[in-house]
């Protein structure tokens, strides 16, 4: 079991990528900044948590995601509260809407599925690399991209269905908020 010692050393020593991670993820640096908080204040009550099963990057990497994750489905509220109580210009709101379209595909995902998004087309990474930040096969990586983006594209097709209804907001259709499909390794 960790002592505080051990979780101060690793604070020290992988603190910054804790950061960066979330940074990459929230866009927020205050929020960022939350996350490295709460993931070492976690350690420091519960240093069980951390057993050492796999590289301690890989665990600092998936535990980062993993809280970065639960503020983005959180977010999502507080963007749609402020939304309808501010007066916004045209792209201010259009780009609101479509982070909004985001975080709403994504929090439709379970949290392993949404794991691998998130490394596969925002970090760009390999089948390869994904298994091994996640602890699994590679098929399962990719039987895992297969699942998200058939949710994905149901979501879409909701939201979609939503925006035209007219219970949406106006402005950038769903489509418009979703890239170019990787190709599948």
């Amino acid at each position: 079991m960790a002592s505080v010692l051990d979780v101060e050393q690793l604070y020290r020593a992988h603190g910054y990528h804790v950061l960066r991670r979330a940074r990459r993820l929230l866009r927020s640096e205050t929020e960022a900044q939350d996350v490295l908080q709460e993931l070492f204040l976690s350690l420091v009550n519960d240093p069980g948590q951390f057993r050492q099963e796999s590289s301690a990057v890989t665990w600092f990497y998936g535990a980062a995601t993993h809280l970065c994750l639960n503020r983005i489905r959180n977010r999502k509220t507080r963007l749609r509260l402020l939304h309808e109580r501010s007066p916004v210009s045209e792209t201010q709101r259009s780009r609101t809407e479509n982070i909004l379209i985001a975080e709403e595909l994504l929090a439709a995902l379970p949290d392993e599925e949404a794991q691998a998004v998130i490394h596969y087309y925002i970090d760009e990474c390999t089948h390869d690399e994904i298994a091994r930040l996640l602890a699994c096969s590679r098929r399962h990586v990719g039987n895992l991209i297969e699942r998200s983006q058939e949710r994905l594209a149901f979501t879409l097709r909701r939201v979609a269905r939503r925006s035209s209804n007219g219970r949406g907001q106006p402005g950038a259709s769903a489509e418009s908020c979703v890239g170019t499909a990787r190709p599948r390794l």
